[in-house]
């Protein structure tokens, strides 16, 4: 993200690049087994050593791999979005998938593995590693948040570096300690009765099964963080619980099959009606209908689903591979390409058209409707049996239908709303009058409040010369934008999610007018990403980093990195005026010793009724001027903007409300005077568990 950006375009590249590695991993490897597995002279453990001691290799070289890839895109000054997401996607290609496919590559050198030390092969080995896997996929939801906040993300990736090379060792340590010539891989007896083969159309069936496992995952996945981000929040710990329970439950199905597939042969003649039901549980954990704890509606609305996927998924590889390392790769691969095509589908082409409820419905259909015909995969007649099982189908369906139309979206709980919805999420406008509020997948943004409005003119008055341009990080509803155009000036703003802009009129009347001004010019992109890759300068930067806080992602606004970055692109005597709501002792001091490390000068102001900084900073002197020659500066159609809404009836008295609340940043600084400035690598804001626990 720091390298390359937050758009959801960079994030989906990211995903499916590592993805993709996964399934090329996976499916590679299996094919190196078939070809070459038996002309091995040494332990096949030593080659499952070999890839964790790669993927230890790569916690150290990606930073670095990153880091070139954007030093060679912004040498080539690739001024468009089009240029820059081809290249981005290259670089990230070249550094991802090699690394990713070593990952992938584990699970099938690990049942080549086992297979060497076995006479008959173990029909089961897919789902016995899938579920140590996903236990150690729990740990890594989790323990990386805490080494972050300490060592920050490079000292994170040194421990995981620590950690692959100790599986490395151990693995070679097994290979030492049994080290019995009978070890070396030899051809081991597999059944061939008639009710363990595989038979060429059930062969079929499995694959699209397990491609749809994939597919339906993590699509739904990709709704369940709209659906339950106003309950969690935007925070990384938000999105670790969302993960973490959705692993835990997953592992607790694996473990439910495991005990099951004792006494039950794989199949795969079940559970398909059921996935279609509970895909369709977040519509009644997610809804503001019920007043459930957070807890509770994460745990309705994940954990049925989860559970049945940690089911369901190894039944079917097991019941394909039956052992085989080389087919297991392959059916791993097809369901990683489920999964690079779910939030593909689901990001960019379904939430886009409508809402949540619709989406997850188009999820269950298809295993509402197969699950009718529980051998529908096997390609013979439904067993006496199973018959029930397809009785108990219409109820199924039935009562999916229900929470379908029955269910209310986070939305519909305000009575005065406008919606829009895109890629990047679901914007909601409410509210009336002073009270009208900007929703982000449910997460308030901003309202009408007079910081904002001082956020350009205070930078704009205390120009050493006349203005000529402007630009302002972050839409949210305007009212910035509004009075950088007040000045006459070109203005430019840089906005993250495409539909902010366009519910500008709910909150300005006259925003469609100003839009089209020819003095307008929007820009849907990260803000960051922006100011590297152009070459414009401006006279006054205004940035409004998106709340809480602590959102994950924003410290890319807050950083020594961006603050530099913004230096370059100020035109000589610019002002860098940035918003900053506060937060801890820690996070205050660390924001402004970045912007003291970063500026020579620095001025900092108390905003209205005390919320947040005003931080005014530039590479030359800062003037420094009464109110009244702030107001002075002022055009009339500014001083209009100004004081429209108070709290002070001129706009003298306006500025003088705010320079009578100026500090220093030492002061600011002396709450928590051994904090570092905040950095790329140490997000100090996003990354607060231990500090607030008040753990060393």
């Amino acid at each position: 993200m720091a390298q390359f950006g937050v758009t959801s375009a960079l994030v989906s590249i990211v995903l499916s690049m590592f993805m993709a590695g996964l399934g090329l991993g996976s499916w590679g490897s299996g094919y190196l087994i078939r070809s070459y597995a038996y002309q091995l002279r040494f332990p096949p453990i030593l080659l499952y050593a070999g890839a964790e001691l790669l993927i230890a290799a790569s916690a150290v070289l990606v930073p670095h791999q990153l880091a070139w890839g954007r030093t060679q895109l912004v040498r080539l000054s690739l001024s468009s979005s089009a240029a820059w997401y081809v290249g981005s996607g290259a670089c990230i290609a070249l550094t991802l998938i090699p690394w990713c496919a070593c990952m992938g590559a584990t699970i099938p050198l690990a049942m080549l593995a086992i297979r060497s030390n076995y006479s008959q092969q173990d029909q089961r080995a897919f789902s016995f590693l899938y579920l140590a896997n996903i236990l150690g996929a729990v740990t890594g939801a989790i323990v990386p948040l805490l080494l972050i906040e300490l060592y920050g993300f490079r000292g994170a990736l040194k421990a995981g570096a620590l950690l692959n090379a100790s599986v490395a060792l151990a693995a070679v340590a097994v290979c030492l300690w049994d080290r019995a010539p009978e070890r070396l891989l030899r051809p081991v007896k597999t059944s061939t009765s008639p009710a363990t083969l595989v038979q060429p159309a059930e062969s079929r069936r499995l694959l699209i099964l397990l491609l749809a496992t994939g597919c339906t995952t993590m699509g739904v996945e990709v709704v369940w963080i709209r659906q339950f981000t106003p309950y969690v929040g935007t925070e990384v710990y938000a999105f670790a619980a969302i993960l973490g329970l959705y692993l835990l439950s997953n592992f607790v199905g694996s473990r439910v099959y495991r005990i099951w597939s004792r006494r039950h042969q794989p199949g795969g003649d079940m559970l398909s009606a059921q996935v279609g039901l509970f895909v369709l549980f977040p519509l009644v954990s997610a809804s503001p209908q019920f007043h459930f704890s957070v807890l509770t509606r994460l745990a309705l609305g994940i954990v049925p689903f989860s559970i049945t996927m940690g089911f369901l998924t190894p039944m079917l590889v097991d019941r394909w591979s039956r052992g085989d390392p080389e087919k297991a790769g392959k059916a791993y691969a097809v369901n990683v390409v489920g999964c690079i095509v779910g939030p593909l589908l689901s990001g960019f082409l379904f939430l886009p058209l409508m809402a949540e409820r619709w989406v997850l419905l188009l999820f269950a259909l298809p295993w509402l409707i197969f699950g009718r015909s529980p051998a529908w995969f096997r390609g013979y007649r439904v067993p006496r049996k199973f018959v029930w099982q397809r009785m108990l189908s219409y109820p199924v369906a039935f009562l999916a239908m229900l929470l379908v139309f029955r269910s209310k979206g986070y939305e519909d709980q305000f009575p005065h709303r406008e919606v829009l919805r895109d890629n990047t999420a679901t914007i909601v406008a409410t509210g009336e009058g002073r009270q009208k509020r900007l929703l982000v997948n449910g997460v308030g943004i901003t309202t009408l409040t007079p910081i904002t409005k001082m956020m350009a003119h205070l930078p704009l008055a205390l120009l050493d010369h006349a203005p000529q341009n402007a630009l302002a990080v972050c839409f949210g509803m305007g009212t910035t934008y509004r009075s950088l155009l007040s000045w006459n000036i070109p203005t430019t703003v840089v906005e993250l999610v495409p539909s902010v802009p366009r519910m500008f009129w709910y909150y300005h009347p006259d925003g469609p007018q100003l839009l089209s001004s020819p003095l307008s010019h929007v820009v849907i992109d990260d803000g960051r990403r922006y100011l590297e890759r152009t070459t414009q300068q401006f006279d006054v930067i205004t940035i409004d980093p998106p709340r809480p806080m602590e959102a994950a992602g924003s410290s890319l606004l807050y950083s020594k990195e961006f603050f530099l970055t913004v230096r370059k692109r100020l035109r000589p005597g610019g002002i860098l005026q940035m918003w900053f709501p506060g937060g801890d002792a820690a996070v205050d001091a660390a924001v402004a010793r970045a912007m003291m490390e970063s500026f020579p000068h620095v001025r900092t102001f108390h905003c209205f009724w005390g919320w947040g900084f005003h931080f005014i900073a530039s590479n030359d002197p800062i003037p420094s001027r009464t109110a009244a020659q702030l107001a002075e500066r002022l055009p009339a159609k500014a001083v209009e903007d100004l004081i429209e809404w108070g709290p002070q009836s001129t706009a003298e008295g306006e500025f003088a409300s705010i320079l009578d609340s100026e500090l220093s940043l030492d002061q600011v600084i002396a709450e928590a005077p051994h904090t570092p400035a905040l950095h790329d690598d140490r997000p100090t804001n996003e990354y607060y568990a231990l500090r607030r626990q008040r753990i060393p």
